[in-house]
């Protein structure tokens, strides 16, 4: 099934069931159907959480710690420089200070630009020059093959804890003293999505509980855990790994936590970020307070981020916080320019047709810091994996996304003999490579995702989790299915389809220079105003009286006291106008999967996925 802008896709082939209710629907469509399963999925808890011990090297790792600060010896916490790896930098470093007040412990963040990613020898060196007796990685090291070689020749002592694709074989891993990875080839561990701050949290767990001799620890060892629990939250959105299992419990007790937390700095940005005293979700998480904590790290040094969050000084506080939001600003601005060049040059050179199935660009004036977000948004664009790069003398760095089904890193993999270096997840990664070589490595990885890819994949999808009829969408239903979070990677915001809407009006533009849409609907009775963001140069293709099915996120608004639902659109599908639209007697009708054609009304034509402003 086509709409305008995607091809729809049932998430369940199982039947619907019109007598359930539209949140179990939801649920039977994402496989949780077990009562013991519903109940885990609607009420995570710190319980489900897996013990920390699992994880190969993690308790060598924490007894080397601890043996370190009761010795008074110097210990170094080597963060990355995103929010992953700022977060669980300073869950290490205020656990070790809970532990032991004295503790000589201190963080070293790599700039972003003049160090690049990971742990690296002239930062080894100058950490060994200044005493350093044992160096503890955070979101970064998995590959750092010659600098735990380095460590070893300099006499420091090298921990690495890590969740990026880790090497096939044991043999290829670092020599360190310990490296602490959930996905490591011998690992047993029950979940392998862990982010880097969730791999430090477990650290931090296990360092607590080996402290004190017991699974209890004291209260402010407990209050100190609970509260770094929102840091966790924080970097496992931030990141955005898979919110199943134990990522489920860590966010929603850390944002359940973060109005309340004891670190002073993240009150300090939640209040700066305009959040005043609401509930902090995972959406202001994503939109409001990440991109404020990675402004320093891409324009400026991290090392800001991560004082924030270890400082109890509310009015350095609050200088930083402040910083962090003008800086935030001029990052949008930078990313905004950035986009509107590579999009001009993307249509000016034809780069995205049907045989160049993945975008490469360069540029000498593209910031490397912001790139990657560029990226992200040119995904959404064009549908296929992009990589941007910055241009500075003879080498380029940049960053890269991509699009399910299609491994990033293992392409980058394919490409090696171009690139300096590499690293990354599935969907994003970053690289490095000599000007000279830019041409053929862009021929090379449009080469494999040529190989990799269809032309149909480049066509954006849009997932339906179950039908449901507008009647049905009632504001105690929608407010409902917010027990279904926290949502991310792994548990979408839920999409039902909605067919056989009329419009009993053309739709009206709102926003700046009308882009986007309010759609008036009706259905036996049923009213409602769809949002359609991004939409308002599709107008003419929703005329009054236009019959449609709909893939909506269901969403309240709350205006003066009056709580209304306004479904926001995901797509549309016109029916055929010489049709009138046939009775619906629930969700479970002989539509309930999608038909292998495209209806007669459909749109024709490559899918421009729009985004949210």
């Amino acid at each position: 099934m086509r709409g305008i802008t995607r091809r729809w896709r049932f998430r369940s082939d199982g039947p619907c069931e019109p007598s359930t209710s539209v949140r179990d629907r939801i649920l039977r469509a994402r496989g949780v159907t077990a009562p013991d399963e519903v109940d885990r999925w609607l009420n995570p808890t710190l319980h489900t959480l897996h013990d920390p011990s699992m994880i190969p090297d993690l308790d060598d790792a924490a007894e080397r710690i601890l043996a370190c600060i009761r010795d008074g010896r110097r210990v170094v916490i080597y963060g990355d420089y995103d929010v992953d790896g700022c977060t669980g930098a300073a869950i290490l470093v205020r656990t070790i200070r809970a532990i032991r007040p004295d503790a000589l412990v201190s963080v070293y963040i790599p700039h972003r630009l003049d160090e690049g990613y990971g742990i690296n020898a002239a930062a080894l060196e100058r950490l060994a020059g200044e005493g350093a007796e044992l160096i503890v990685s955070v979101d970064c090291g998995i590959t750092a093959i010659d600098e735990a070689l380095l460590a070893k020749r300099l006499g420091v002592g090298l921990i690495i804890t890590d969740h990026h694709n880790p090497p096939s074989s044991l043999e290829q891993m670092p020599d360190a003293l310990a490296v602490v990875h959930p996905r490591r080839p011998d690992s047993a561990y029950p979940f392998g999505e862990l982010c880097g701050a969730g791999v430090a949290f477990k650290l931090a767990w296990r360092l607590a509980t080996m402290d004190q001799g017991s699974e209890r620890v004291g209260e402010l060892l407990r209050e100190t855990l609970m509260d770094l629990l929102a840091l966790a939250a924080l970097g496992t959105i931030a990141d955005v790994v898979p919110l199943v299992d134990e990522n489920r419990a860590i966010v929603r007790a850390g944002l359940s936590r973060m109005r309340h937390t004891g670190v002073i700095g993240l009150t300090t940005l939640i209040n700066e970020s305009g959040l005043g005293g609401a509930r902090v979700e995972e959406e202001s998480v994503g939109f409001k307070l990440a991109p404020r904590m990675n402004a320093s790290g891409r324009l400026g040094h991290a090392r800001e981020t991560v004082e924030l969050l270890l400082s109890d000084d509310a009015g350095r506080c609050e200088v930083i916080a402040r910083r962090l939001t003008r800086v935030n600003d001029e990052r949008r601005a930078l990313c905004d320019r950035i986009q509107s060049e590579a999009t001009e040059r993307i249509e000016r050179e034809g780069l995205a047709v049907d045989d160049r199935r993945a975008i490469v660009l360069a540029d000498p004036t593209w910031h490397p810091g912001v790139i990657g977000i560029v990226c992200s948004r040119l995904v959404e664009r064009y549908g296929r994996p992009t990589i941007l790069l910055g241009v500075e003398g003879d080498v380029c760095r940049g960053s890269g996304r991509s699009i399910d089904g299609f491994n990033l890193h293992a392409a980058l993999a394919m490409c090696a003999g171009h690139l300096e270096t590499f690293g990354g997840h599935d969907m994003a990664a970053g690289m490095r490579l000599g000007l000279d070589r830019l041409g053929a490595f862009t021929e090379a990885m449009i080469s494999v995702a040529n190989e990799r890819l269809t032309p149909e994949d480049l066509i954006a999808v849009v997932t339906i989790d179950c039908e449901a009829t507008l009647e049905e969408l009632t504001p105690a239903v929608v407010t409902s299915l917010k027990a279904l979070g926290p949502f991310g990677r792994g548990a979408p915001t839920p999409r039902v389809l909605l067919r056989g809407l009329r419009l009993p009006r053309a739709p009206e533009t709102m926003g700046a220079h009308g882009k986007h849409l309010k759609i008036a609907v009706e259905r036996d009775g049923a009213h409602a105003r769809m949002v359609a963001w991004g939409w308002g140069d599709r107008r003419a293709l929703l005329g009054a009286g236009a019959v449609i099915d709909a893939v909506v996120k269901p969403r309240l608004n709350e205006w003066r006291g009056r709580v209304t639902v306004d479904p926001e659109v995901e797509d549309i599908r016109v029916q055929d106008p010489s049709r009138s639209a046939e009775p619906e007697t629930g969700p479970a009708t002989s539509r309930a999967r999608c038909p292998s054609k495209r209806s007669a009304g459909a749109a024709p034509g490559r899918c421009r996925r729009s985004w949210r402003p």
